[in-house]
């Protein structure tokens, strides 16, 4: 996936003299074509994040269209102050590229885990949050991201990841995609987790369990009109991220689902991340197994609130 986002920026670089590309503490090979080719629109900063957004923000407020890349924890975690008041404040057009999403990093420890990423920037106003699903659905995404206004983060997973999205479905930022239908619950996805709940379809139907899928690319702004028209439709939700269960799709999705006031009231459970600091090394598929970011517990915590087996609270 990221490999598909550098491809892209250096594919947009070539159609716009207004992209400019700021790296920072990467290989010394990313975009080396870009480097040959357009240098002086070409920078990469050593370790200083906080500087690197503000020399964007310079450049953005002069016209350009910037995009940076770097892990994603020091890019979210190391200036946030900058992000809001160089970024945000004045809506530059800056789009933020971090590598490692949710546990990718996990034989890194908790320092390169980036569970709190789309919380931390949530909170921004003007902030475009997007959270892809496979390479494919990158490459779909990144020319909506040049024009679009303010700025823009967007999450890169490890790569390698399955194709699971539709290639003749059109990526416009804002909304949120059904990718099956289901009358029982809505598992509602982001990023890679499109593909646990797929792979979760099957085993619930087995059971007589028939869940509609709703991928949301974009967790902000929230495409609230083709959320809260599928949880009208099934009795239970359930939402699962690679990320803390706190302030991100999950808390988006509670938030909608509070406000709803729907007639009926709906069975609701998010599976993420637990609020702890992970103690775990290990691979990125150990510790998602680990906190159950999985088919398996999707599976279960379905059947469990559809059922009403278990105490959704304790699935």
């Amino acid at each position: 996936m990221r490999k598909a986002c550098l491809d892209m920026v250096y594919t947009l670089a070539k159609q716009d003299s207004r992209i400019f590309f700021v790296g920072s503490d990467l290989g010394v090979g990313t975009l080396k074509a870009f480097k040959q080719e357009m240098p002086e629109r070409f920078f990469m900063e050593g370790v200083c994040e906080a500087n690197v957004i503000g020399l964007s923000a310079g450049l953005a407020l002069d016209g350009k269209i910037v995009y940076v890349n770097t892990i994603a924890t020091f890019l979210t975690r190391r200036c946030f102050e900058q992000i809001v008041v160089d970024l945000g404040v004045h809506r530059a057009r800056v789009r933020l590229i971090g590598n490692g999403g949710g546990l990718v990093y996990a034989p890194l420890g908790p320092t390169h885990l980036a569970i709190d990423d789309i919380g931390i920037l949530r909170t921004i106003p003007g902030m475009t949050i997007l959270a892809p699903a496979d390479a494919e659905e990158m490459r779909r995404l990144m020319p909506a991201t040049v024009e679009h206004p303010g700025p823009v983060y967007i999450r890169l997973a490890k790569g390698g990841d399955p194709v699971v999205t539709l290639p003749d479905q059109p990526f416009v930022i804002g909304r949120a995609y059904p990718m099956r239908e289901g009358s029982d619950a809505l598992v509602v996805t982001t990023g890679v987790t499109l593909g646990i709940a797929l792979a979760a379809a099957a085993p619930l139907s087995a059971q007589g369990i028939e869940i509609g899928i709703l991928h949301m690319p974009t967790i902000k702004p929230l495409d609230a009109e083709t959320l809260l028209a599928a949880m009208d439709r099934v009795p239970a939700v359930v939402t699962i991220e690679e990320h803390t269960v706190i302030g991100g799709l999950g808390s988006s999705v509670a938030e909608a689902l509070a406000e709803a006031n729907f007639a009926a009231p709906k069975r609701f459970k998010r599976i993420g991340v637990p609020d702890v600091f992970p103690e775990q090394y290990g691979s990125q598929a150990s510790l998602m197994k680990h906190c159950g970011v999985s088919a398996e517990q999707l599976t279960a915590t379905v059947t469990a609130l559809v059922t009403g087996a278990v105490n959704p609270a304790q699935a």
